[in-house]
């Protein structure tokens, strides 16, 4: 009978492509793992790894097995979690995902109080960019997902938390710091700073950006929203930022924070979990603790 734990071991060494490192991964010894994996391609009757000195793959029977692997490993991670939820849906690890532009903006708003309404959930929070974060989710890794909603995640179930404004970040010297009612259309030949790529936040603010005769500005892209502040402050040039990034005055004396009216460019945030997800008592508990915690942060 094939055992979870070899599966284990088969989808570390497509991680880590190396015996050492998947073995350490999986807290055993190396000659345990390389052992398991002989037996289990004796048991299945293929060769599932190709073992070189330096580093190991997987032949094509391995990565289509490995396919499979992840998908008997999730299930079983699902039954686990069933179990659990049946006798507390209250209790438990809860293993919550974020991406970096809203991670450190959202969460001193809502753990306080997800703590205090949920007081037997451990929470793990691990943050990461959108494309990483689902497939995680897709693979059983993470429970729950906290992000802008985007077209491909129509395969997940989602709950939709707060409309996110985008304000516009300049120089206090700029000639729209002083505009007192901001347009998008404000933005018409303007060369906006922006993320590089793979931030979903790009795509969206370029969005508004280009449909208001906006350029991108290619001279430099940072990695964080820290970042793209400290560019603005310097005089780099103007960006758009969440609204969240811009509470708690920060960086008042050197940047204005301007807010458009109507129509407001905004990013949308849902809670993402796996479809038929058993968990749901505890997904609820989540999305109205979340609300609350937002209704008088976003108006």
């Amino acid at each position: 009978m094939i055992k979870l734990r070899d599966l284990e071991y088969l989808t570390a060494i497509d991680i880590h492509k190396h015996f050492g490192k998947a073995a350490l991964a999986c807290f055993v010894s190396q000659p345990t793992l390389s052992g398991q994996l002989m037996k289990l391609e004796q048991q299945l009757g293929l060769q599932l790894v190709e073992r070189h000195r330096r580093n190991v793959m997987l032949t094509p029977a391995g990565e289509k097995l490995v396919q499979e692997a992840r998908k008997v490993l999730q299930a079983a991670g699902q039954f686990e979690s069933c179990a659990k939820a049946l006798l507390d849906p209250f209790a438990g690890d809860l293993h919550l995902g974020l991406i970096p532009t809203l991670a450190p903006y959202l969460l001193p708003h809502i753990m306080a109080d997800l703590n205090t309404s949920l007081p037997n959930i451990n929470f793990f929070l691990h943050e990461n960019q959108t494309k990483v974060l689902l497939q995680q989710l897709d693979e059983g890794k993470l429970d729950v997902l906290i992000l802008p909603y985007l077209a491909e995640m129509e395969k997940f179930e989602s709950y939709q938390l707060f409309d996110e404004p985008l304000m516009l970040a300049t120089p206090k010297n700029h000639r729209l710091a002083t505009k007192k009612s901001l347009s998008l259309t404000d933005l018409q030949g303007e060369k906006i700073l922006t993320l590089a790529d793979g931030h979903c936040l790009k795509d969206q603010a370029m969005g508004y950006c280009f449909a208001a005769g906006a350029k991108e500005d290619n001279s430099f892209q940072a990695t964080s929203l820290e970042t793209l502040r400290h560019m603005v402050a310097s005089g780099m040039g103007i960006t758009l930022l969440p609204a969240l990034a811009t509470q708690g005055n920060v960086a008042s004396d050197t940047i204005h924070y301007g807010a458009f009216q109507a129509p407001v460019p905004v990013r949308g945030i849902s809670l993402v979990i796996r479809p038929n997800y058993s968990r749901m008592q505890c997904v609820r508990a989540i999305v109205a603790s979340v609300r609350e915690s937002l209704s008088g942060v976003i108006s």
